[in-house]
């Protein structure tokens, strides 16, 4: 664990954040990370700068192998199985450090991003996580070193987002010795290059699909062209065809019926580590548009000292570091919880399953903020860069079009602004979640007159904390109106579920860098965190704005007359910001700093 606390300490579940506040103590912060995390992060970095940034055009040019080579020496440095058990020769190490190797990994191309998200993902955690002992004993040491490559073969031509409806199927033959698998399986990560593959397949009339290991030179499989793709251009994508292909009857994985769960499972750790894939791109993204700014000049100075360019820089460094922030802090707590279970007796593979699913919401919610604020760095980057921005000659344009698959994989963004508010409804129904006695008190003061009562705003971030305060009690209106009026068929309204997830991603993203820079100021000074203090701010300002437009729509799209006025003045009240800041000059001041430096340097 990265920290001294006891896992239990402070233990918030998954989704409480939104009706329970959290103290800058309690929280994670990447400047938590012990000596031996940051070892192993500069190693991945170091590995990263030497080995891929040289020769970055590669993966442009569809060298599939150069990516393979590279995931090769990744599995020689270890970096392929650092969380699988040491028995299995991996690494053995937590959560977190996992997320920490994942981010540097990813900084400067999309492909190999994509090939080592899938192999230490959904590549070879199905195996870890629901194999018998055999099965491990089998793969595990050839996938954590890199002497085999993982791949997961679940999404088919009728079923992308409805995974279930894969129409693949599984027939037992031999007497029960052997499966006979028939299908096709499409946007297949690794699929070029793996060993072996995690397939779902649906055995006879049943209600789920079931997984199965197959290895590649089975009889029967066989591979599609790779895949001409607007970015990732040199992860392998194929599809992959079952032709009366015969696998043994032990290598179904799990149980019968058990494959979606395995599949939404293996999604929940696909989500957040996607989120953390995007962050070191964004960072390295960051510095090539300070440093082009610092250099190119227009009207006899340089573009850094214009405003507009500064105001760019600055969002950009905010977005990417509140990003961070919010992602490493529900690492931690995954980390926290698996730790937890295994301390009650838990199994280690259950408290790993367990640990990460009581926080499938954060995870849906962060894959969204994550690939979102990938996006917008990388288009703001183009913008900064401008004609030259536009040519391939650049690193902007590679990093536009690779970071676009992000909000596509791991479940649309779409999907999991969804998913995040459907699970959290049914958190509360299963009683797991106490959202309806808050959302009840909201209800009641918004009948009572605001108190003008103001607390001591001398304090740091005294008024902060309790504008997020204010933002939670928006969201509990909206929502507990809406599930008033629709009940179980609120999920049929999907323009409001996403209305209320863009409300939950604002909260817990401003809450999480509210936190950590309070609890810099706490460790270093207020002085020395002022840039991270001015990034919370600026953050939390424009979180109130999103807000406040994100509850409007949902409150026009179901409420009237005289319960949409008094709804409409609630959202008002609990979005303003009572003592707006000067944004411009907050802005400044951080563009300052990375101008000053070069670089992104936070």
């Amino acid at each position: 664990m990265a920290t001294t606390e006891t896992p239990t300490k402070n233990f918030l579940k998954g989704g409480e954040f939104i009706i329970k506040e959290s103290s800058a103590d309690s929280v994670f912060i990447p400047e938590d990370f012990s000596e031996e995390q940051n070892m192993m992060a500069q190693a991945t970095t170091d590995f990263i700068d030497k080995e891929v940034a040289p020769q970055r055009e590669r993966f442009e040019q569809k060298d599939y192998g150069f990516t393979e080579e590279l995931m090769k020496k990744a599995g020689e440095l270890g970096l392929l199985g650092i969380s699988v058990p040491e028995e299995y020769d991996g690494l053995g190490m937590g959560f977190n450090t996992s997320m920490l190797v994942c981010d540097r990994i990813s900084g400067i191309s999309g492909s190999l991003s994509t090939a080592y998200g899938a192999h230490t993902g959904i590549g070879t955690l199905p195996i870890l996580l629901y194999g018998n002992e055999e099965q491990r004993k089998k793969y595990l040491p050839k996938l954590a070193t890199g002497e085999w490559m993982g791949a997961y073969c679940l999404t088919e031509p009728g079923a992308g987002s409805d995974a279930n409806s894969g129409k693949t199927k599984a027939e037992l033959i031999d007497d029960g010795k052997n499966y006979k698998i028939n299908g096709q399986k499409i946007w297949i990560s690794n699929a070029g290059f793996a060993d072996v593959f995690t397939v779902f397949a649906r055995i006879e009339d049943d209600k789920y699909l079931t997984g199965f290991i197959v290895e590649k030179g089975t009889e029967g499989m066989s591979f599609g062209e790779e895949e001409n793709k607007l970015g990732i251009r040199a992860s392998s994508t194929r599809q992959v065809f079952f032709n009366d292909c015969v696998i043994p009857a032990e290598n179904l994985l799990g149980e019968r019926n058990g494959g979606f769960k395995i599949a939404m499972n293996s999604l929940n750790y696909g989500r957040i580590k996607l989120a953390v894939a995007c962050l070191d791109a964004a960072r390295r993204v960051t510095t090539h548009s300070v440093s082009y700014a610092n250099e190119r000049k227009q009207f006899g100075t340089s573009i850094s000292s214009f405003g507009a360019i500064q105001q760019k820089l600055a969002e950009m460094t905010t977005k990417t570091w509140v990003a961070e922030s919010a992602t490493y802090r529900a690492g931690q707590d995954i980390e926290n919880n698996i730790e937890r279970l295994l301390a009650e007796g838990v199994s280690p593979s259950e408290a790993k399953l367990k640990g990460v699913e009581e926080y499938a919401i954060e995870c849906a919610l962060l894959k969204v903020l994550g690939s979102e604020v990938g996006s917008y760095v990388s288009d703001e980057g183009v913008q900064i860069f401008g004609g030259m921005g536009y040519s391939a000659d650049a690193p902007m344009e590679a990093a536009y079009r690779d970071v676009r698959i992000a909000r596509i994989y791991e479940g649309t963004n779409e999907i999991n602004r969804m998913h995040s508010v459907a699970m959290l409804l049914k958190k509360a129904l299963k009683g797991e979640l106490d959202l309806m006695q808050p959302a009840m008190q909201v209800a009641d003061e918004l009948m009572e007159i605001p108190s003008f009562d103001t607390a001591d705003y001398s304090v740091l971030f005294t008024e902060e904390k309790e504008m997020i305060s204010k933002f939670k009690k928006a969201l509990l209106m909206v929502a507990g109106k809406a599930v008033q009026k629709y009940g179980m068929d609120i999920e049929d309204e999907q323009e409001l579920l996403m209305n209320a997830s863009d409300m939950m991603i604002e909260i817990y993203a401003t809450e999480s860098a509210v936190l950590r820079a309070e609890k810099l100021a706490q460790t270093k000074g207020e002085e020395a965190a002022a840039h991270q203090i001015n990034m919370a701010k600026l953050y939390l300002n424009n979180a109130a704005e999103n807000i406040a437009r994100s509850g409007r729509e949902a409150i026009y799209s179901f409420a009237e007359g005289d319960e949409q006025r008094m709804m409409l003045m609630g959202l008002k009240r609990f979005s303003k910001i009572s003592n707006p800041i000067n944004l411009k000059e907050v802005r400044r001041s951080i563009a300052a700093k990375v101008i000053e430096e070069n670089k992104y340097c936070f």
